[in-house]
């Protein structure tokens, strides 16, 4: 057998016991992901290149901004499923929590009532002020 031949064989098997190279070769959503980061950012990279100023383009144009984010989204998850990393499951309970501060501050806008009864609680019951002028009432008015 020539070297060459020899040295592809065992490039071949050291590239097959490898497991990311295993993870990229099974994991179909792995792949897809690469692809959507590649097509984002390759769409980017044109819009950007289109542009007289670059660095305007990504501060101004929403859709350069949409199509790197996408990009960088895609990169993070592919990133994470080629570690092996699951998918993080959001929380029931931060859902309830953020749920519970969003409706309190719905009633809080909502309902004048509860907004005094919040405030008396906070700050203590409102006094009744009332006010009596200290001056007499002049007959028309100053230099009359």
């Amino acid at each position: 057998m020539s070297t060459k031949t020899a040295k592809a064989r065992e490039t071949a098997s050291s590239l097959g016991s490898n497991e990311y190279v295993r993870r990229l070769i099974e994991d179909a959503e792995l792949r897809d992901s690469i692809r959507e980061a590649y097509d984002a950012g390759r769409s980017a990279y044109d819009r950007l290149h289109k542009q007289k100023s670059p660095a305007m383009a990504v501060m101004d144009d929403k859709k350069t901004q949409r199509e790197l984010r996408e990009a960088i989204d895609s990169i993070r998850y592919a990133s994470d499923r080629l570690r092996g990393r699951k998918e993080k499951k959001g929380g029931a309970l931060g859902k309830l929590v953020l749920l519970a501060v969003v409706g309190g501050v719905v009633a809080l806008v909502v309902s004048d009532d509860l907004r005094k009864a919040i405030l008396d609680r906070l700050f203590g019951a409102e006094e009744e002020f009332e006010y009596t002028s200290t001056t007499a009432p002049g007959n028309g008015g100053p230099g009359a």
